[in-house]
């Protein structure tokens, strides 16, 4: 079920080009030459974006070198991180409320069904042919090598091309008022890039769900927020979106349920936090777009918040911040998702929950780490939305919103496999300042 038709209506033409790329795309569009690091000149002007787009993009060719990088690797390569701050009271309820959801990646296309079988077998012949005769003595058998030649290796490629059957559906879940114990999850807004009558009109605010994470180099004090990718960076030639901000806990008193109107102070208790840095994926910003991509199996993305008044940290305010679990062993997950969907049925101001249980896997290319899915009936609006796994007794984030399928049957959404890339990159965002 495809979702090319988003609200936004951002970068339609180049999508047929997106929806193309195959198992070898990352090498193909970020290197001419393979490096082992952005130190290299070569790779620094691999990806050459339009006018006015984000700087040139530097990556090795090989996924194995890039789990590698260091933080100097991804300072050398992540060179646009810093984001200007929204300005104070920017995001005013009107433009909150106005804000369109940004719809989850459209998954996959399910493959093509296999040929019909015939119904009945083929006649035999009434009688069989005559046997030729036989020769009153075998021939003599040519001499058989000691040892059979060694076969060359096969590479290995998961039969199934790294897909199972799709979940269940699940049906989202309200919270109950007020989100007291989940204030980690809250609400995203951000300004798409663009000018034009849109971006005169106001029309460029967006929505999305995220979750506060756990920052290593700051234990206790973290102001590091998980969400989606595509929430926050348009992708293959773009840029950063602008005016990012979260909301933990967005309307958690229900002051604007059901269409009622609220003072900041009701649906925003905890604050509204502005972003002042960002990284995402080297793939979904080299590769990434509105169409469903291999891009999409690293969708995902950090942003660093300034702190509250007196240097309070967001993670000092919300209450707690959630670890992340990096390259967690699937079968020992089961998941619950949680996010603020706002298109129909939802309206984006009830936090809800999918509790889904054991993901599968969904996959574009089977060279990359397959995504986890799960049944969960959410929609536009829950992209980003954090996925919680138990690790140790504790809850954990292993994953966000990215893909979703929200009609026919099953409806599901899927979200990419956390590996070594997103530690590197959950490491170089901690550490930076």
């Amino acid at each position: 079920m495809s979702f090319s038709d988003r609200s936004s209506g951002r970068r339609r033409t180049a999508h047929a080009a997106r929806t193309a790329l195959g198992a070898s795309a990352l090498a193909l569009t970020l290197l001419t030459t393979a490096a082992c690091g952005p130190d290299n000149s070569s790779a620094d002007t691999a990806v050459t974006a339009g006018a006015g787009a984000a700087p040139n993009i530097g990556l090795p060719a090989n996924l194995e070198d890039l789990k590698k990088w260091k933080f100097d690797d991804w300072e050398k390569w992540a060179k646009d991180y810093a984001l200007p701050a929204a300005a104070k009271g920017f995001w005013t309820l009107d433009k909150l409320l106005k804000a369109k959801p940004n719809e989850p990646l459209p998954p996959p296309p399910a493959p093509p069904a296999a040929p019909a079988q015939p119904t009945q077998a083929p006649a035999q012949p009434a009688q069989p042919p005559a046997q030729p005769a036989r020769p009153t003595q075998a021939p003599a058998q040519p001499a058989q090598p000691s040892q059979a030649p060694a076969q060359p290796a096969q590479p290995a490629q998961p039969a199934d091309n790294g897909n199972d059957p799709l979940p269940k559906t699940v049906n989202a879940q309200p919270l109950p008022h007020p989100y007291t114990k989940l204030a980690v999850h809250g609400k995203l807004f951000a300004d798409a890039p663009g000018s034009g009558a849109e971006a005169a009109a106001g029309l460029s605010h967006y929505q999305c769900s995220a979750t506060v994470v756990a920052d290593p180099a700051h234990p206790g004090k973290s102001n590091l927020v998980w969400t989606a990718g595509h929430c926050i960076h348009q992708g293959k030639g773009g840029k950063y979106f602008s005016n990012i901000s979260f909301i933990p806990a967005f309307n958690s008193n229900g002051a604007l349920s059901g269409g009622k109107q609220a003072e900041e102070a009701q649906y925003a208790p905890l604050g509204i936090w502005n972003a002042t840095q960002a990284v995402t994926s080297p793939q979904w910003k080299a590769e990434g777009g509105d169409g469903g991509s291999p891009a999409t199996q690293y969708d995902f993305a950090i942003i660093k918040v300034q702190p509250g008044e007196g240097g309070k940290s967001l993670e000092e305010t919300v209450g707690g911040a959630v670890p992340v679990w990096f390259n967690a062993p699937r079968e020992q997950l089961s998941i619950t998702e949680y996010g603020y969907p706002a298109a129909p049925p939802f309206d984006g101001m009830e936090l809800n929950r999918c509790e889904s249980g054991r993901p599968t896997r969904l996959s574009y290319d089977p060279t990359r780490p397959p995504m986890h899915a799960i049944g969960c009936t959410m929609t536009g609006g829950s992209s980003g939305g954090g996925w919680l796994a138990v690790k140790d007794g504790k809850p954990a984030l292993v994953s966000n919103v990215s893909v979703g399928q929200h009609t026919g049957d099953p409806k599901f959404q899927a979200g990419p496999y956390l590996d070594d890339v997103a530690a590197g990159a959950y490491d170089f965002i901690s550490k930076k300042g």
